[in-house]
């Protein structure tokens, strides 16, 4: 399995900008279709957005969409999460995670998971 490693995240005001970070190692980074998911206090583990194995195609959950943008750098072997116009709602833990393919959102179908990255947004 590749190993993933989260970072960037911190606390913000509503309406800035954070850009996340996902370095992975171990098994060949391109391989895989990458995604992002969050988890707030209470709640179970969302779904928030997923590139594939070429960065060519990308998918966002409604509720994110237009306001993050998901890019990947496989020379680097660092996938990215842009985001901006972020809301009190949008603080949670940060996740990256490896999948086999793109269009899955069930964290279930995702086999290696990065420790995760705080996000804070305040009002």
């Amino acid at each position: 399995q590749v190993q993933l490693v989260e970072s960037g995240g911190g606390l913000v005001q509503a309406g800035g900008s954070l850009r996340l970070s996902c370095a992975a190692s171990g098994r060949t980074f391109s391989n895989y279709a990458m995604g992002w998911f969050r988890q707030a206090p209470g709640k179970e583990r969302e779904f928030v957005g997923a590139i594939s194995w070429s960065g060519g195609s990308t998918y966002y959950a409604d509720s994110v969409k237009g306001r993050f943008t998901i890019s990947r750098d496989n020379a680097k072997n660092t996938m990215y999460l842009q985001m901006n116009s972020l809301k009190p709602e949008d603080t949670a833990v940060y996740y990256c995670a490896a999948a086999p393919s793109l269009y899955l959102t069930n964290p279930a179908d995702f086999g290696s998971w990065g420790q995760g990255t705080q996000v804070t947004v305040s009002s």
